[in-house]
């Protein structure tokens, strides 16, 4: 099974299922005792079909997860014919789930993976994506005398024509002129990255500036959005001098990039740039995502290369970072030596992976709600597709070159070797977590499907015990967990607390204060005290620094 998988399925799309099959039938009581309790799911069922069928109130035998909002229409629940199509899909769904996650003799991964893909199944064939077991779609359609069904076809074609279920329509908005608007120039350019500095927006600014190194999966403006949803325009609004990677989209020819040079030709150039603007010796580094994989591996890099006392950075901040890939969340369903090498092999013939096979990952881990819920608006509803900024951002996709994501797979998620005291050698030295000493300023997000709040809290064991650690967790997910502006009411909450060197997160989270609104002031005022005395601002323009143009710069609009 396993040499088959590998070379006809890599991603175990139906020889997980098949091992989950075989393994059952292998364990007769365990299979029992399933079916048994999938009998009372029955009975339970029919009792609750027919009161509802003789019009008689019933609650609910099984109800939707919370994040669940494909039956949030009343006509789900006030109508009894819908409702029994309802509850017994999601009894059969749930039970279905439960036993794939319970399977006996397989491995956890191989649990996870074969109810990965059977929920990705059960979940195209849901009854809201269907019309004549979709309510809402037949009652639009009458309402409408049939006009949001041709506004539908409308929309399947426009997705044919696009080879993707459109979440945004393409020219919903313009990089420069509706997003990625704050100001600035590019002050560094080289064949991997523009270094954008902003203009400042007070009289004086921190001494130590802020560089902020964004992941090369996406484009960097997910931090400058709208000016209500800026990152970047709130720290320099907050007398901050602030400094953004925007990386280049790789081409074939950049094929034999490798992680390293994305280390020493982006972080290290960025950061030495930086510093030479400024006048200063150090700087705050910021990562976010990969990017900050690529801190977390910086620091323990210039810790060697520069020497400890000589690091030109004062202390760091990590956005949703995975440094412990040991439980990575659902993304492992993608992750194993046959994926890793059906992946490579793709990637040998074009030289990079395409944007758009990491969007569709992406997609797939959350395929109810970024997959089948613009099914259902665009072709059953015939609704138009709405104007969402993050959602342009997410389908303004980049290209990994060849190399780079071929290490970054194997090393960090197959081998979890940054963990691992020099167990990796990048740009010439060994890489090493415990050589970190910098202060650190840890977010992470609850609702994270990407990075797992609880494998992003792990930093702090492996980085050295000098190191002070503030962790906080907010709530919301990968992105609104970051892109989490200072609102009034305030929107969302954090919890934050200093971690002990090897408390569990169990116990964390149990003493963590709860705060309510955003944790950018928590951050700021962690930060301030650290980050010098206030100072005119540099002058990017200045001596070596000529004027490469203005924000955002010209690596973010190519495609």
């Amino acid at each position: 099974m396993r040499k088959l998988e590998q070379r006809i399925d890599p991603l175990g799309v139906m020889t997980s299922i098949l091992n989950a099959q075989v393994a059952w039938m292998m364990h007769p009581q365990e299979l029992a005792r399933a079916i048994r309790g999938m009998s009372g799911d029955v009975l339970a069922l029919q009792t609750h079909h027919m009161r509802r069928a003789l019009a008689m109130s019933s609650p609910d035998v099984i109800k939707p997860h919370a994040d669940d909002a494909r039956f949030a229409d009343p006509a789900w629940s006030e109508v009894p014919t819908w409702d029994i199509i309802k509850e017994s899909y999601l009894s059969f769904t749930h039970r279905l789930e439960d036993m794939l996650f319970e399977t006996p003799g397989l491995s956890d991964k191989e649990r996870r993976r074969a109810a990965f893909w059977v929920r990705k199944w059960l979940n195209a064939m849901a009854p809201t994506n269907f019309f004549f077991t979709n309510p809402v779609a037949i009652r639009k359609s009458i309402e409408s005398r049939g006009e949001s069904l041709k506004e539908g076809f409308k929309n399947l074609m426009r997705d044919v024509k696009a080879k993707n279920i459109l979440m945004v329509e393409p020219d919903a908005f313009k990089v420069g002129v509706d997003l990625a608007t704050t100001p600035g120039q590019v002050v560094f350019r080289n064949r991997l990255v523009e270094l954008i500095h902003y203009t400042a927006t007070t009289d004086k600014v921190h001494k130590t500036p802020i560089v902020i190194v964004t992941p090369w999966i996406n484009k960097f403006y997910i931090l400058d959005l709208t000016p209500k949803k800026s990152m970047v325009k709130y720290l320099t609004d907050q007398g901050y001098s602030v400094f953004i990677t925007s990386w280049k989209n790789p081409t074939a020819e950049m094929a034999d990039v490798g992680f390293g040079d994305y280390l020493q030709e982006g972080v290290d150039q960025v950061v030495t740039t930086a510093c030479k603007l400024c006048k200063v010796t150090q700087v705050h580094l910021v990562g976010y995502c990969i990017g900050g994989t690529m801190v977390a591996t910086y620091m323990a890099w210039a810790s060697r290369h520069y020497g400890e006392k000589k690091v030109p950075v004062a202390h760091w901040t990590l956005f949703t970072t995975l440094t412990d890939f040991s439980r990575p969340g659902d993304i492992d369903v993608f992750i194993d030596e046959g994926a890793i090498r059906a992946l490579e092999e793709k990637m040998a013939e074009v030289g990079y992976l395409d944007g758009s096979d990491m969007a569709s990952s992406f997609r797939l881990l959350r395929s109810n709600s970024l997959v089948w819920h613009f099914f259902e608006k665009s072709y059953l509803f015939g609704e138009p597709l709405p104007a969402f900024n993050v959602l342009f951002w997410n389908m303004d996709t980049t290209r990994m070159p060849a190399a780079m994501h071929s290490f970054y797979l194997r090393e960090m998620y197959l081998h979890n070797n940054l963990m691992k005291r020099d167990a990796l050698t990048i740009a010439d030295e060994p890489i090493d977590l415990d050589r970190i000493t910098q202060p650190l300023y840890a977010v992470s997000a609850e609702d994270d499907h990407i990075v797992p709040w609880r494998q992003s809290y792990r930093i702090h064991k492996y980085i050295n015990v000098k190191a002070p650690v503030r962790f906080v967790l907010s709530t919301s997910g990968h992105i609104f967990g970051i892109v989490n502006p200072v609102v009034d009411p305030p929107k969302q909450s954090f919890w934050v607390a200093e971690p002990e060197r090897n408390e569990h997160y169990e116990h964390w989270l149990a003493r963590a204060n709860k705060q309510p609104g955003s944790w950018w002031q928590d951050w700021l005022a962690w930060l301030s005290p650290q980050c010098g005395p206030l100072v005119k601002p540099p002058n990017s323009g200045a001596g070596s620094f000529p004027d490469l143009g203005p924000a955002p710069g010209t690596y973010v609009f190519e495609k």
